[in-house]
């Protein structure tokens, strides 16, 4: 049966996504739910409604009035990069991390346990990377704290619920809310360099407990809704799947690469490489080594995995480097 949706209901529905406080959104709720027709055709926009409503009013309690000035958002970067991890309310972001870094960030089954960012370090092959659990993001209100966190960020992992029916409408609402605050989430392939005023940023979309009833399906659809504008990878938490698999994604969407330092006569050290963005050159990694190696660089041999070429060849200052090349710096 169609919805036939009164003029009035599609103007509180654009109040809805038009609006900045959470007094303004319940308010287009509660007349979204006044003038939504009351039929067979509408039972589950109702039932979206209602849910939205109490989603609402949960984010509003669960941040009283002075919450803004609890603990500081600012966490100091470590390891080979850093990659903020947002979510809703019980898309399974904090169980994520634990699975992924073996640390215990606080886990429960209920919304809010994560009260303030918390640092953890994930292992990858031969370099950690600094993941950062958040508290949840209610799509209808980013906090300011919460975004300026994301800008400095090197990528961005948004956490989903395949099992929650909604996940679409919060993904389109936290991506609003996200562009009220000047801040993008891209894919890696789509992302465009930041501007004035403006920050994009590399993100992967986490699809959470694919292990449940239907993930498929909510996959399939998420994927088709929004097509290539995001990447989607399924994941479960809870019983290990794709884990292995996303800790390569998350190294790939840092646009990072690996380079060992060798000192004449000896062997490279290949357990603990200089993590460089790429793009990065020789005379780039001379300075990362010690500013002597900058300033007094003569030339440096390179040799790179799979390359007959550059087996301890020479190359100048502006060579380009890639992930696993061992150099030779002479000065």
């Amino acid at each position: 049966m169609p919805a036939n949706l009164t003029p009035q209901y599609l103007e509180a529905d654009r109040k809805f996504k038009e609006a900045k406080t959470v007094q303004e959104k319940m308010s287009a709720l509660e007349e979204m739910m006044a003038t939504i027709p009351k039929h067979k055709g509408t039972e589950k926009m109702r039932a979206m409604l209602k849910t939205k409503m109490a989603k609402l009013k949960e984010a509003a309690q669960a941040r009283p009035a002075g919450a803004r000035h609890g603990p500081s958002f600012h966490v100091e970067k470590t390891g080979s990069g850093q990659v903020v991890v947002i979510g809703p309310p019980n898309s399974g972001k904090s169980k994520l991390i634990a699975a992924l870094t073996g640390a215990q960030p606080e886990v429960g089954d209920y919304p809010y346990t994560t009260r303030a960012p918390g640092p953890y370090m994930m292992k990858f092959e031969n370099i950690k990377i600094q993941l950062v659990d958040t508290p949840p993001v209610a799509p209808e209100e980013v906090e300011t704290e919460l975004a300026e966190l994301v800008k400095t960020a090197d990528g961005v992992l948004l956490v989903l619920d395949l099992a929650d029916q909604e996940t679409p409408s919060i993904l389109e609402n936290l991506v609003l809310r996200l562009k009220e605050k000047r801040l993008e989430l891209a894919s890696e392939n789509l992302a465009q360099p930041s501007e004035a005023g403006r920050f994009v940023k590399r993100t992967l979309i986490v699809a959470n407990k694919c292990d449940g009833a239907q993930a498929d399906e909510n996959l399939a659809f998420l994927k088709e809704y929004f097509g290539p504008a995001y990447v989607f990878f399924a994941v479960s938490a809870a019983r290990g799947d794709g884990l292995e698999e996303l800790r390569k994604k998350i190294f790939r969407l840092l646009d990072i690469l690996r380079a060992y330092s060798k000192v004449p006569g000896k062997k490279a050290d290949f357990n603990d490489p200089f993590s460089l963005k790429k793009g990065t050159t020789v005379i780039d990694l001379a300075r990362a080594v010690h500013k002597d190696f900058f300033e007094k660089f003569k030339y440096a041999r390179i040799w790179r995995q799979g390359s007959l070429a550059l087996q301890g060849q020479m190359v100048n200052r502006d060579f380009a480097l890639e992930d696993g090349d061992i150099v030779e710096l002479h000065i």
